[in-house]
């Protein structure tokens, strides 16, 4: 496995933990999981707003939904089958030690589904790119410059 990919999923991994340790500690509002009819939702805006924001032909929204299609594949293939995600982290400092075997059997899983799940998340984003014009383009680039700081461009509107 690539370093940064180790890299990234143990920055992933650690914030989650120390993220879910605070949220636990300071008794923080938990808002469960959204359903699919939420994520749906989320996701016809998300789609229409960056249709919108390219002035996207149709050509150019149906490799723009197949991106969206790859990435929810990816992000329920990294969740994995466990019901809740945060419950399988907080188990592994529930003792006294920190359960070193099931941190890594959850590293692992989390790392597997990345490798798995890349390809065709890079074929998809790459499809969608290189269907754009030049000034589209420069459209995404300037958007990526301008939020990405912040969450992400196209969860801005």
């Amino acid at each position: 496995m690539k370093p940064w990919i180790q890299k990234t999923l143990a920055g992933v991994f650690g914030a989650t933990i120390v993220l879910g340790g605070l949220t636990a500690c300071a008794g923080g509002h938990r808002h469960g999981e959204m359903g699919p009819e939420k994520t749906a939702e989320i996701r016809g805006k998300v789609v229409n707003r960056v249709s919108s924001k390219l002035d996207l032909n149709d050509a150019q929204k149906a490799k723009l939904n197949a991106l969206a299609d790859t990435l929810q594949a990816q992000r329920a293939a990294f969740k994995g089958k466990t019901p809740d995600p945060r419950a399988e982290v907080q188990a592994i400092v529930a003792g006294a030690t920190f359960d070193r075997a099931r941190a890594q059997a959850l590293m692992e899983e989390k790392t597997r589904a990345v490798q798995t799940a890349s390809p065709e998340v890079i074929a998809a984003m790459a499809d969608f790119y290189d269907s754009l014009n030049p000034d589209q383009q420069q459209k995404v680039r300037d958007m990526m410059n301008k939020r990405g700081h912040r969450g992400g461009w196209m969860a801005h509107g």
